[in-house]
């Protein structure tokens, strides 16, 4: 992960908290649903790991959302 894009990558952590609380789940709700370690949840919405694109679009799906929406980044 590149620093330059660090604000980038707590941006997108930032949304999937968001998505997460709209449906009310917990980080290892979550976690469970997309086959991944509550950890690496974690991770993500702190802004320290990035994602695959199989990660994001089954994020979408669980989300009930298009990829754009988990890119839409507000100041």
């Amino acid at each position: 992960m590149k620093a330059e894009y660090s604000e980038r990558y707590k941006k997108f952590g930032l949304n999937v908290v968001y998505y997460r609380k709209m449906n009310r789940w917990t980080q290892l709700q979550l976690a469970e649903q997309l086959d991944i370690q509550r950890s690496h949840i974690s991770a993500i919405e702190l802004g320290n790991a990035g994602v695959s694109f199989d990660l994001i679009f089954k994020m979408c799906d669980v989300f009930g959302i298009k990829p754009k929406e988990l890119f839409d980044f507000r100041d």
